[in-house]
């Protein structure tokens, strides 16, 4: 959700240089499991807003200066955190205050994007935060801002074989209610069938003791399209550094499942958010 400033960057440049010769190393594990293993840094216009692993494990980046210019001029302005599966890279997208629907958009390992738009139903908020796709390549989770005691389920556009093969319209599938509130999700994936990890920019301490917490959702069953319970937990706060001071804030989530990874993307206070910390964990068990 943040807003990159141009005017900033020449005074960032020797701000980066600082920054990304602090890599986190050698922290303690986490309660949730997780130990931190590294921090690399990424433009936050190309990469600010989400990121999502590749097959070869390289990294696909999504920020306010990803969005096609064809998306753009029809009110598609923002991207949220994206995911990749089967080759396919799945893009969620939010119109502006006055939308009445949110799309998604996959584009195939030969570059064709098709665009799937969901319009929203009855108490449906306009957000489109990102888009996390099940282990199983059927199902899409999506989420909403503010305060939510759920997270939305969608058929996976084009791998579902329930989803029109060249885009078309997108219904909802059984939700995943949550047995406590989360608040300002920007990102999950999964880590496994039945489990996410989602990264959080809630910063009151009024839902969990963390600020910015990075929770786990564990599910009661594997997704199958109808309505699941997820039980939320906090695994550790996001990650606060920087030499400038000020407001940090948390974005994309991914989990490498083949390398064991989990990268979280921290946006730190201005002047230093034109690039974007991503911290890197592995699991402390097997």
């Amino acid at each position: 959700m943040t807003l990159w400033k141009a005017s900033t960057a020449l005074s960032c440049a020797a701000v980066l240089a600082v920054t990304t010769g602090g890599a986190a190393s050698g922290a303690s594990a986490s309660p949730g499991g997780w130990q931190a293993s590294g921090t690399s840094y990424v433009n936050s216009l190309t990469g600010g807003q989400g990121l999502a692993s590749r097959a070869d494990g390289t990294l696909l980046y999504r920020g306010l200066g990803s969005v096609p210019l064809d998306l753009r001029v029809k009110g598609w302005g923002h991207i949220g955190d994206p995911d990749i599966a089967e080759g396919h890279t799945f893009d969620a997208y939010q119109g502006g205050d006055g939308a009445t629907s949110k799309m998604f958009a996959v584009t195939t390992p030969g570059g064709k994007r098709h665009v799937y738009e969901h319009r929203l139903d009855a108490g449906e908020k306009l957000n489109n935060s990102f888009a996390a796709v099940s282990p199983d390549s059927r199902w899409l989770v999506s989420g909403e801002w503010g305060d939510q005691s759920r997270l939305q389920v969608f058929p996976a556009p084009l791998l579902n074989p329930a989803t029109p093969p060249t885009g078309g319209a997108l219904s909802q599938a059984g939700q995943i209610t949550l047995d406590k509130p989360v608040r300002d999700i920007q990102g999950c994936d999964f880590v496994a069938a039945r489990r996410l990890v989602c990264a959080s920019d809630d910063a009151s301490k009024e839902l969990f003791p963390e600020e910015r917490p990075v929770l786990q959702v564990e599910l009661d069953r594997a997704l199958d399209g109808q309505p699941v319970t997820g039980r939320v937990s906090v695994l550790f706060a996001s990650p606060r550094r920087s030499v400038c001071s000020g407001s940090f804030e948390t974005e994309g989530v991914d989990y490498d499942a083949a390398r064991r990874t989990l990268r979280v993307q921290v946006v730190p206070p201005a002047p230093c958010l034109v690039t974007t910390a991503v911290y890197a964990y592995k699991p402390t068990t097997g």
